[in-house]
């Protein structure tokens, strides 16, 4: 019962980590500004080049699921609708992340912790969604694209686990059985 539900939380946490990780950098800047001073209403620059950095990992990690689950001309349509699901997620949660951090600084605790909830809530919308398309994409695999895909996705905080890279090798699995399992 332990190994299932740990199945089923670590690729949440893993993500939401993931997709967390900006806020929590953000909020470890110094957050006091004089009363007086304007907030700015533009997105800084460093919540942009982390904003590209992130699309250039989204892409990256889509070519990557690509290549390992070979995927076919025939296979495009559900192949294409997971991939922009994979981006339009990392968008929406970069976007949320940005918002959260410009007004961050003005927030009170509560409203803190209420916009951190809505980025949980945000993040439980995204995975549905991913969830969703995969499992369109899932259908149209063949046999052997399904055990590349199982294997992926059955090893959660192994390395390239699942549409989020990242994490160990789990408990139950050797570093180098984790490794080879989605290399």
């Amino acid at each position: 019962m332990k190994t299932t539900l740990r199945s089923l939380t670590l690729p949440a946490l893993i993500s939401l980590a993931l997709v967390a990780a900006p806020a929590w950098a953000q909020q470890a800047a110094p957050t006091t500004a004089p009363a007086a001073q304007k907030l700015p209403t533009t997105t800084p620059p460093g919540a942009q080049d982390h904003g590209q950095k992130h699309a250039d990992a989204v892409e990256q990690r889509i070519a990557d699921l690509h290549a390992k689950l070979k995927i076919t001309d025939q296979q495009a349509k559900p192949w294409d609708a997971f991939a922009q699901t994979m981006r339009d997620n990392a968008r929406k949660a970069d976007q949320a992340f940005r918002e959260r951090a410009q007004k961050l600084p003005t927030m009170s605790a509560d409203d803190a912790m209420k916009s951190y909830a809505d980025l949980t809530e945000t993040h439980a919308d995204n995975m549905k969604k991913l969830s969703s398309a995969f499992s369109d994409l899932y259908a149209a695999l063949s046999p052997e694209q399904k055990q590349v895909a199982d294997a992926m996705y059955r090893n959660p905080g192994g390395k390239g686990a699942g549409p989020h890279k990242g994490g160990k090798a789990s408990k139950g699995m050797p570093a180098s059985a984790s490794s080879s399992a989605h290399s």
